[in-house]
């Protein structure tokens, strides 16, 4: 199953704006998870995908490949859906 994993930082001045986006897609039944790179567990995930800037938004595939990014840059909510659609990126059944 496809994932998006969102990166964020406390001092992130981009970050608050990002979150909408992060929260939108959750409320959309996409698989969305937060990594806050201010906690170990953050920082590690952070490190393995070679995040540098924030906000990061990845889209993993099922064997941790990453297939989209958008790395220190905020994309709209609309450019953002309208990618994963065209990637044949699917929210998972809100049932």
């Amino acid at each position: 199953m496809t994932s998006i994993k969102f990166f964020w930082k406390q001092d992130c001045p981009k970050c608050p704006e990002a979150k909408q986006i992060f929260n939108g897609l959750k409320e959309k039944g996409f698989k969305v998870t937060d990594y806050n790179l201010n906690t170990a567990d953050g920082l590690a995930e952070g490190t393995y995908h070679s995040v540098l800037s924030t906000p990061t938004f990845l889209v993993i595939d099922d064997n941790e490949r990453e297939i989209l990014q958008w790395r220190g840059d905020v994309p709209t909510f609309e450019e953002l859906f309208a990618v994963l659609m065209s990637h044949d990126v699917k929210p998972q059944c809100m049932c």
